[in-house]
């Protein structure tokens, strides 16, 4: 159980030797106080098995850089990708907030394994978002939001990637992360796929 995970009540409660009753209370504790929050499944419609707990995140993704245990096994871009996940999110719970309730932030995850970090859903709104802790498109980067947009064709998906190019690939914008996060602003959206290269 650690920042941007699922949160299986049931698996902490065994690990620690306490109630899953205890567990609950706690994680309320800890999101009353706002040290973090539940991220709910997107399952409007599903089309697959889905799974059905929420992820956890860390209210700020400093706290979970600087806290979290590092060991021999630890790799840096697996820590640095949640980091950047983590921050992504923060951007966009702010951005959902000023929104006032009409969009919310989802992720999405089959239980064949298949998975979406972050889906914004609303009236007007609805976006598949994956980020990759990568300089390159790699097609396996891709292949989440490719399924996603088989079970939901009316969603744009976007790739946040740490590279410098704006592509489209596979109708998919393929963004660098820190243009995203800059022009993201309340009641504003990025849009970018006019000035997109288009990548065969």
């Amino acid at each position: 159980f650690s920042h941007g995970s699922i949160l299986n009540l049931s698996n902490i409660a065994r690990e620690c030797n306490v109630s899953r009753k205890i567990v609950e209370n706690y994680i309320s504790i800890i999101e009353d106080l706002l040290l973090g929050y539940k991220l709910p499944v997107f399952n409007r419609r599903a089309q697959r098995a889905m799974t059905a707990q929420p992820k956890f995140y860390l209210f700020d993704v400093g706290v979970y850089y600087h806290l979290r245990p590092r060991g021999p096994l630890d790799s840096p871009d697996e820590i640095g990708g949640m980091a950047l996940e983590g921050l992504v999110l923060q951007h966009l719970k702010a951005w959902c907030d000023y929104s006032n309730g009409q969009v919310n932030c989802y992720f999405w995850r089959s239980r064949g394994g298949a998975e979406v970090d972050f889906i914004l859903y609303g009236e007007h709104h609805f976006r598949a978002l994956e980020v990759k802790n990568a300089k390159q498109i790699h097609p396996k980067s891709l292949r989440s939001l490719k399924t996603f947009m088989l079970d939901y064709p009316e969603a744009s998906a976007i790739l946040l990637y740490r590279g410098k190019e704006k592509l489209m690939v596979d109708e998919i914008l393929c963004c660098p992360v820190d243009d995203f996060l800059l022009q993201l602003k309340p009641n504003y959206w990025p849009n970018g796929v006019n000035d997109a290269k288009i990548r065969a």
